[in-house]
């Protein structure tokens, strides 16, 4: 067997990463959770957070990558993420990002005012979402 790991991300838009890796590092419901080659077949819950990818090209060389919550499957080393929305450090817009925090920050707080619940749930998700592409902009 191969001695690296195949990453694919995929979202409803298409493929987002592709590439070969020598560990992935994502966050599942669970905890925090690392895949190295030959690892046993599993499929976890993805939260909102960053997945890294140390490639095998380089040791220093690692990708990162904003995903919103979704699946990971590893199988035969080959590790599939499916997530609503994922991006790479790269690709984040970042003033974007800061908008979407903003909108959000507004949203909670105009939905704590009316003690809507269900909004400020929706507000804090996607609060979480925006800070964390912001965080994962940072690694460029």
């Amino acid at each position: 067997m191969d001695q690296y790991l195949t990453v694919n991300v995929v979202t409803p838009d298409g493929l987002v990463y592709d590439h070969h890796a020598a560990i992935v590092v994502a966050r599942t419901t669970a905890g925090e959770l690392g895949i190295l080659p030959q690892h046993a077949p599993i499929i976890v819950p993805l939260t909102i957070d960053e997945v890294r990818v140390k490639r095998t090209d380089s040791d220093t060389h690692v990708d990162w990558i904003a995903v919103n919550g979704g699946i990971m499957e590893v199988r035969d080393n080959l590790v599939s993420i499916v997530a609503d929305s994922a991006e790479r450090e790269r690709d984040i817009d970042v003033s974007r990002a800061e908008r979407a925090k903003q909108r959000a920050e507004r949203q909670i707080e105009e939905a704590k005012q009316k003690e809507d619940k269900n909004e400020l749930k929706r507000a804090t998700v996607a609060l979480h979402r925006a800070v964390n592409r912001i965080n994962v902009s940072k690694h460029k």
